[in-house]
């Protein structure tokens, strides 16, 4: 069966915890993680709430394969409506923490309402409760774990928190767990922390049980295990390079936004890649790259564990800094240094350091920076804004500063903190911010990457590579090579990945497995551990069922149709240089067969034949 059947419901207004029974028919219908919890949501929370009101509820929610032997068995959502973007959040996240959460006998915990005061909810197996934070708040999620272990003298305890930018209000704070795995989009975080949440900490040790038929799931898993360490990607590329592999591919293909999507290719990209990373640095000898990482139950090991210069003047006279963390990701390395024109490796890292230490999203903080960026060049943000800071594109010390006080939510910080696109608004720019739905683009240009403009577009969660990564077929040629730049076939693949997507995300594996699976290697898993019959077919249609669960609640919330749209910049200016060169997206050619395809309504609305169909609530 794989599920525990059980959930915590913890009600932070009354300071109870409470277990129920895990609802089958919806676990049947939506697997678990990002479907089921879903489900969950649109059932029990008005989506016209204030994000940040205690009628808003946040759902940390496993898959039936999390904390089993399938590799990648270890992630976790929050799912949440978002305070960034007005939309449905649900932002998965690696390391350790999913697996204890059910290996302690919970298969997702509800949290309602907000407490009086700050509050940590600590889990060992069935016990739970809520106990004291006051000593807590105010301090980084670094410092707020090791005060948590040495309270409960447990090193085996696994905690995810908020730091103080949630608790300051940035609007796309994160949640840290395993102390830099983050669920990092959509302002989850902030979600936490206006609960007076500060973190959850899980010792689990039942074990996860209730697998159907054990070995007909060992030996699938097995199986699989060696396709994902024979395929060049999963096998070879990511344990090496880790996602940053993509760097100098992406700038070769001309589609790596740069300087706020201004350009499509980066001149220093090379000095912030994955093969940059390896390199001895002149001062010491010594890469930016110490090793690779796994997550729990992970073959791939795509994590990457830094150090930066100690000599760099981000870190120079901060010992704190000097050791081993979570280092650059792709998306994040990309944010922070090429859509700010930033080339200094160390710098990057170090704020990179600095966004897992506070628990903020890189990719939305860079893209902030970046629009910034872009406003001090046009002279709507001054030195009087930034207290005498340059903002200038490609200035390290600018990047450094602007991480710190947004970290801290100290002046300027305060105006980062609100996403690009509030930002934007505020000095009258609008047009500079690069989102869909209030959320910033990933690192992908859709001018270059013709599908992953539609996939931003129509993403649930905002602008968002991972719901619909087409990159893997425009570009790695998987499952099948497409031309990045047509937009004929690109709304059926889009679709196509978007459901396969929704099904893995609810699993409880990574999605990066899907370099190598397909559903028909994921199927015979959860099969052998679910009750029920698994087919491909079935996790596809459910796929397809939580998407639309997902875009009625938008529409529920005050989404329209009109929001299903690209920066003008994406659809009037032309790329300037690449293979893509004097290309702009193709959107408005895809979209309406698209729509036609999800058997939307013209202005994207699900119809009645839909709810029927997929038995929707409502």
């Amino acid at each position: 069966m794989a599920w525990t059947k059980k959930i915590l419901r913890v009600n932070l207004t009354d300071g109870t915890c409470v277990p129920e029974p895990l609802n089958m028919q919806w676990a049947a219908e939506y697997l678990g993680q990002r479907g089921l919890a879903t489900r969950y949501l649109v059932e029990e929370v008005d989506p016209r709430c204030d994000a940040l009101s205690p009628e808003n509820k946040m759902i940390m929610a496993t898959g039936p394969l999390t904390g089993t032997m399938a590799s990648t068995g270890g992630r976790y959502s929050v799912i949440t409506k978002s305070p960034l973007t007005g939309a449905v959040a649900c932002s998965n996240s690696g390391g350790f923490i999913g697996a204890e959460l059910k290996n302690a006998g919970w298969d997702m915990i509800i949290f309602e309402g907000k407490s009086a005061e700050p509050v940590y909810l600590f889990i060992e197996n069935e016990r739970a409760e809520l106990l004291p934070a006051g000593d807590l708040w105010g301090k980084s999620v670094w410092e707020a774990d090791e005060m948590i272990h040495k309270k409960h003298q447990d090193p085996q305890i696994r905690i995810a928190a908020v730091g103080r930018s949630a608790e300051s209000g940035c609007l796309y704070a994160a949640i840290i767990n395993d102390l830099h795995r983050a669920a990092g989009r959509s302002g989850v975080g902030t979600v936490m922390a206006s609960k007076n949440l500060k973190a959850v900490a899980v010792r689990g040790t039942r074990g996860v049980g209730n697998i159907k038929d054990p070995a007909r799931f060992m030996q699938a898993t097995t199986e699989q295990k060696k396709v994902l360490a024979d395929n060049a990607v999963t096998g070879q590329g990511l344990p090496t390079y880790g996602t940053q592999v993509l760097m100098n591919v992406i700038n070769e293909l001309g589609a790596l936004p740069t300087r706020n999507m201004r350009e499509v290719q980066f001149e220093g990209a090379h000095k912030i890649s994955g093969e940059a990373m390896h390199e001895p640095r002149k001062s010491d000898g010594k890469a930016n790259l110490t090793t690779n990482a796994g997550c729990f139950a992970c073959t791939i090991a795509c994590g990457r564990i830094s150090t930066v210069d100690r000599g760099h003047f981000s870190v120079e006279n901060k010992p704190e800094y000097w050791g081993n963390s979570g280092g650059l990701e792709y998306e994040a390395a990309w944010a922070m240094g090429t859509d700010t024109g930033v080339d200094d490796l160390d710098a990057v890292t170090y704020v990179n350091f600095l966004c897992n230490e506070d628990g903020i999203d890189p990719i939305t903080f860079g893209a902030t920076v970046a629009a910034a960026m872009e406003l001090y060049k046009d002279g709507a943000i001054t030195k009087q804004d930034t207290g005498g800071v340059e903002l200038e594109f490609g200035s390290a010390k600018a990047l450094v500063w602007a991480a710190e006080v947004t970290c801290k939510g100290e002046g300027f910080g305060k105006i980062l903190g609100l996403g690009s696109k509030r930002m934007c608004e505020k000095y009258g720019r609008p047009e500079l911010s690069m989102t869909v739905k209030g959320q910033e683009f990933p690192a992908y240009d859709p001018r270059g990457i013709q599908g992953m403009g539609l996939t931003y577009a129509t993403s649930n969660r905002g602008a968002c590579h991972l719901r619909s990564y087409t990159v893997s077929s425009e570009v790695l040629g998987i499952p099948e090579k497409t031309d990045p730049l047509v937009t004929e076939g690109k709304a059926g693949l889009v679709k196509a990945f978007q459901d396969a997507t929704a099904a893995v995300d609810s699993s409880g594996l990574c999605i990066f497995t899907t370099f190598a699976w397909s559903l028909e290697n994921i199927a015979p898993q959860i099969d052998a551990a679910c009750e029920g019959d698994w087919t491909p077919e079935r996790l596809l249609e459910a796929g397809e069922r939580i998407w639309n669960l997902e875009r009625d609640f938008n529409m529920n919330a005050g989404l329209t149709a009109a929001d299903d749209n690209l920066p003008r910049r994406l659809l009037e200016e032309p790329a300037n240089t690449g293979p893509a060169e004097g290309k702009v997206s193709g959107l408005p050619e895809m979209l309406p067969e698209y729509y036609n395809l999800r058997g939307w309504t013209n202005d994207g609305k699900v119809t009645s034949e839909l709810r029927s169909r997929f038995n929707l609530p409502g």
